[in-house]
């Protein structure tokens, strides 16, 4: 960092990684092969990067932070098999990755983890493994069990499409500058099924968590609208529940992710 005058943009939620110790725990926890072709997020100072392109077959990195040009490249140029990609993980073509991915491995900037996990499950279909570093509270929540206060869009959503586990904390002291929260390493498998989810569905799940404060039918009323897939009718909606075998008040919190599969199939979404 003193090298390349690099300062941390906490805006950015920039938490570089600086201990190497943790870089075999990440591999072991993503099974990585000679073979792999890994997608990493946030490529930051190139710590977990240069570990990663000497185990694996290709590693493509996303970056948005310019300023780092030049500590990345210092790490990434000994490698003939790294893409370093200037880019928004949320803006970037994912699907024009090439050779397609076929695992993300990452140390998340905290505020847009959720987003860029939901993000690579959705676009990324060669993807069938993910182990990144994120704020517990974001690993909680993807790893969540229906009922608890943590269950949401991002447990469904992750739940649908793989088998989530929070794998093991992560030290505070593992990153630079320190972060004011908890970290964990999450591992997320895509299920033998391919885990696909519709867009209906998608949609489905969201307008159902929209209106915490009401029942499950009430919420997915509010949140139809001309455009939308989301069923307008809350007896339609009450009616699929009960010969579901749930309450017709049932609340979203209550429904697991498959569940929520057999809803969309039962309002034929």
């Amino acid at each position: 960092m003193r090298q390349f005058d690099v300062r941390p943009d906490r805006e950015l939620g920039q938490n570089f990684l600086i201990d190497s110790n943790i870089l075999d725990v990440i591999a072991r926890a993503a099974e990585l092969s000679a073979g792999d072709v890994v997608l990493e997020v946030g490529g930051g100072l190139g710590v977990l990067t240069e570990h990663l392109a000497e185990r694996a077959a290709h590693v493509h990195v996303v970056e948005l932070d310019v300023r780092l040009r030049a500590a990345l490249q210092d790490a990434t140029d000994p490698f003939q098999n790294v893409s370093v990609h200037w880019a928004d993980a949320m803006d970037i073509d994912l699907a024009g990755l090439l050779p397609a991915p076929e695992k993300v491995i990452a140390n998340l900037p905290y505020g847009v983890a959720a987003s860029v996990l939901l993000r690579t499950i959705e676009e990324l279909a060669s993807v069938r493994v993910w182990v990144a570093m994120v704020q517990r509270e974001v690993g909680e929540r993807l790893a969540a069990a229906p009922g608890s206060g943590a269950y949401g869009v991002p447990s469904v959503l992750a739940q649908l499409a793989c088998r989530v586990e929070v794998v093991r904390a992560i030290p505070r002291t593992v990153f630079y500058p320190e972060p004011n929260v908890d970290s964990v390493l999450v591992r997320m498998r895509r299920r033998p099924d391919g885990g696909s989810v519709s867009p209906a569905l998608r949609a489905l799940v969201r307008g159902a968590f929209a209106h915490r404060r009401k029942t499950l039918a009430g919420s997915l009323v509010l949140a139809s609208g001309s455009s939308s897939p989301v069923p307008s009718s809350r007896e339609q909606v009450r009616g699929a529940l009960t010969r579901l075998g749930h309450p017709a008040d049932a609340r979203a919190e209550r429904l697991s992710p498959e569940d929520f599969r057999a809803l969309a199939r039962e309002l034929e979404l």
